[in-house]
C-alpha cells in the first residue's frame, strides 16, 4: 500500500494580516446584527427562552469587545505612527 500523502507537496499558507480589519469589521457587523435579529425574536418567546437569547447577546456583546481590541492592535500593527 501506498500512502497517498507522500505524493503531495503541503505547505502551509503565507499569514496574510492584509485584510484582518476589514474582516473584523464585517464580523463585528454581522454580530451586531444577530443581537438586534434577536431582540426582535424575544417578543414571541417563553420567559426561559428569553433568558437565553439574553445569555447569548450578553456573550455577543463580549465578543464584539474582543473583536474591536483586536482592530485596534491590527490597525496599530499596520499604521505604528497613529
Amino acid at each position: 500500500m501506498t500512502d497517498h500523502n507522500q505524493n503531495y507537496n503541503h505547505k502551509p499558507k503565507p499569514d496574510d494580516r492584509s485584510d484582518n480589519v476589514e474582516k473584523l469589521q464585517d464580523m463585528v457587523q454581522d454580530t451586531i446584527q444577530n443581537i438586534e435579529a434577536a431582540h426582535e425574536t424575544m417578543q414571541f418567546a417563553s420567559g426561559e427562552e428569553k433568558e437565553q437569547i439574553k445569555a447569548k447577546n450578553k456573550r455577543r456583546e463580549e465578543a464584539i469587545e474582543g473583536m474591536r481590541a483586536e482592530i485596534k492592535d491590527e490597525y496599530h500593527n499596520k499604521h505604528p505612527e497613529a
